[in-house]
């Protein structure tokens, strides 16, 4: 009976590790999209490389650097070629982000904002006549943004006090708001619902939308931020997005993704500004040898690089095969952020004084990263998502 049982396990543990020999990486990428993680990569070094000094000092997307984002097609990466965008993957979205960060994560965020909020909404929630009418702007030649953010509804978003009865007596902070022509805007239909009052719009900025004030901020300076009026502008009905008093569905879902771009936007800092230092690390000398062949510190920090990718790998790919993903999205966006914070601030220390200059592009992956920890859910919202979720697998 022993040896029966034996062989049996045996022959189900080769069968399984023959299988097993067969399941791809965390790090496997479909033809489509290795060739557009390259054509992005090349792109972001050669062309966004030369104008992200320049483009931080002014607070101010190159126009140029815009219209080849649309051009290369990276500003509809997954809406449907019908619409004519790429009708690519959420991965391929993923990946792009990352490797925009590399080289400068205002741009990076710019785009993954379009991507993951922006066009996500409008294609998950928006009717035909909708889709027909602005996924094919979006992906050619208008940036998108969404506004959901007001100085008293930041983490607790649903307090907002934009209201559509005049579409908006109040004010928000907005990403992307200086570029953008179109935006999905929330506000409260009826405050007295609390969060089933509110109700998603597409709102055309020649409607009346107007910049109040365009902010100057620590980092992503590129990326604009704007406080936005929507005083007595008017909105069609035709341009309710999804249903009266379901906004808050679609913030909630939309965002659950967008979580994973921003993870992908913290790997791609964290890794750029490590391939920005480690030259340096094998040319500065002290006590007669090269500070890389005795501070060790930076097979650590390469180490959590890795691990904040996986992360945001497998939440990306989750989200792909319709499995749930929450958690795991709150998850990765946490950790890059802590991990993006962490390589960038001890590789200003590994370069000693010139770290702390702008001779270097260090500095400025310090200052972008801090906005990791904070939109599309602070690290503390996100710890109490987690919490909350594993508090149901064992209570």
């Amino acid at each position: 009976m022993i040896s029966r049982v034996a062989k049996h396990i045996n022959k189900r543990l080769f069968s399984q590790s023959a299988v097993a020999r067969q399941i791809p990486s965390l790090h496997t990428l479909t033809e489509d999209e290795q060739a557009l993680k390259e054509s992005v990569a090349k792109f972001a070094r050669d062309v966004i490389g030369p104008k992200v000094k320049e483009m931080d000092e002014k607070e101010m997307m190159d126009k140029n650097i815009l219209s080849q984002l649309f051009e290369q097609g990276l500003m509809g990466i997954e809406i449907p070629s019908e619409y004519d965008g790429v009708g690519g993957s959420f991965m391929s979205a993923v990946v792009a982000v990352e490797e925009l960060a590399k080289i400068d994560p205002a741009v990076s965020a710019s785009v993954d904002v379009h991507n993951t909020l922006v066009n996500t909404a409008i294609k998950n929630w928006g009717n035909e006549d909708q889709k027909a009418k602005y996924l094919s702007r979006l992906a050619t030649d208008t940036v998108g943004s969404i506004c959901i953010s007001e100085a008293g509804a930041g983490s607790d978003a649903f307090a907002m006090k934009t209201n559509a009865k005049k579409v908006g007596n109040k004010y928000m902070w907005i990403t992307n708001s200086y570029e953008a022509d179109i935006f999905v805007v929330f506000a409260t239909v009826d405050p007295s619902k609390g969060y089933k009052g509110i109700t998603a719009f597409i709102v055309e900025k020649d409607w009346g939308v107007k910049i109040a004030k365009k902010e100057s901020k620590l980092g992503i300076r590129a990326s604009s931020t704007c406080v936005l009026s929507f005083d007595d502008v008017e909105i069609p009905e035709e341009n309710v997005l999804g249903e009266v008093g379901k906004g808050y569905k679609i913030a909630i879902e939309t965002l659950n993704e967008g979580r994973i771009g921003i993870a992908a936007q913290m790997i791609g800092l964290a890794q750029g500004a490590y391939d920005a230092t480690m030259p340096y690390m094998f040319q500065r000398q002290q006590f007669g040898k090269n500070i890389g062949d005795f501070q060790f510190q930076f097979a650590q920090i390469q180490t959590e690089i890795e691990a904040a990718r996986l992360l945001t790998y497998n939440a990306a790919r989750l989200k792909e095969n319709g499995k749930p993903f929450v958690m795991e999205a709150a998850m990765a966006k946490v950790f890059a952020s802590q991990v993006a914070d962490k390589t960038s601030s001890i590789a200003i220390e590994w370069c000693g004084g010139v770290g702390f200059t702008r001779d270097l592009p260090i500095e400025k992956f310090y200052r972008d990263c801090k906005i990791g920890a904070i939109y599309e859910g602070t690290s503390n919202i996100q710890l109490q998502t987690i919490a909350k979720i594993l508090k149901q697998r064992y209570v």
